[in-house]
């Protein structure tokens, strides 16, 4: 059973039923409520959801992104991942219309293909300001006045592989987005905002079941083996789970996508510390549905789950952002459209 798209569904028929009407930022409305979360165990499948087709190819883009550090839409838009577009381009649009003094502005369309094409361009107006990537690989940890005129810096994603490596059982093993004195300087401030994750000892009776299923086999086919087996094999010792924060939430379109993108998180991170992916959840603040995109929910509501995919390769490092990946079984129902508010 895909319980992963069963709770969705009943996250959204809880929004419906429980939210209240809310005006937002965008100016679009939304139906509204307050802190909600889910939880899915990582070996029930990958968590792509079922309902309405999600495109990997965008969402993993975007991860990379992060992963690199980077905060200009260019590398997006080169690789074909246009998510964030309407963010730099409402930015550029202000600032135009407050400055143009008569020459025209350009429209998105034309905006993207100067991004694309022209790099002065693009380093001026597809730039985000601090947002994830920057705070999750050069947090700012002191100003050049108290470090003798330079800038130090905190890569959180390499301190945190470090101490799951040699601190695994801390409890401060956390990835934070929300710098508040950087808000100011961001485009959009980080709507999932940080992440924790928490590793387990795996018995040898999990072992034998783990090292049974990646092979597709029954569990009484790893019985013999031992510890020392496993670990002759180099077969984790730990199980590795991770939680995300979201301070707002768009149910529809955003919320899909950063299951996806957490999940592959998770497994980039297990796969460098060699640790065996265990449950993912996430934390929900603002939790909404726009008030534009209901017919689509109830597109969503009337679906049944399929079962979910496999991850079926990963190679990579989640140090450099630098990953290849194979989703197999991925059957879902056809794409819904719906608008993006910015």
């Amino acid at each position: 059973m895909n319980n992963l798209d069963r709770q969705y569904q009943e996250l959204l028929k809880d929004v419906l039923t429980n939210g209240v009407s809310k005006d937002d930022r965008t100016g679009t409305g939304t139906i509204s409520t307050f802190g909600r979360m889910m939880r899915h165990k990582m070996s029930d499948g990958f968590p792509l959801l079922t309902t309405k087709k999600m495109f990997m190819k965008t969402c993993m883009t975007e991860l990379k992104w992060f992963l690199k550090g980077d905060t200009n839409i260019k590398y997006l838009v080169d690789n074909g991942c246009n998510i964030w577009n309407g963010d730099a381009y409402k930015a550029y649009e202000k600032y135009a219309m407050a400055n143009s003094y008569g020459v025209d502005i350009l429209s998105m369309d034309e905006f993207v293909e100067q991004i694309k094409t022209n790099d002065e361009f693009a380093k001026k107006w597809g730039e985000l300001g601090p947002i994830y990537g920057y705070q999750w690989r050069h947090w700012v940890a002191k100003n050049e006045i108290e470090s003798n005129g330079e800038y130090a810096w905190v890569d959180q994603i390499e301190w945190l592989i470090n101490e799951l490596k040699t601190n695994p059982d801390s409890r401060r093993l956390m990835v934070n987005a929300w710098n508040v004195a950087d808000l100011p300087d961001m485009t959009l401030p980080p709507c999932h905002y940080g992440f924790q994750v928490y590793t387990q000892p795996l018995s040898l009776k999990q072992r034998r079941a783990a090292w049974a299923k990646s092979l597709d086999k029954d569990e009484s086919y790893a019985r013999e083996l031992s510890h020392e087996d496993f670990d002759a094999r180099g077969f984790p010792t730990r199980t590795i789970s991770l939680k995300w924060d979201q301070r707002s939430v768009d149910t529809f379109l955003g919320l899909p996508f950063d299951i996806a993108s957490y999940g592959m998180l998770l497994h980039l991170i297990a796969l460098e510390v060699n640790m065996l992916p265990d449950e993912l959840l996430c934390m929900l603040g603002d939790v909404h549905i726009y008030n534009n995109h209901l017919k689509q929910v109830n597109e969503v509501l009337a679906r049944m789950p399929k079962k979910l995919p496999k991850l079926s390769k990963l190679e990579g490092s989640v140090l450099t952002g630098d990953f290849e990946y194979e989703i197999e079984g991925y059957d879902p129902h056809p794409a819904i459209k719906a608008p993006l508010s910015n």
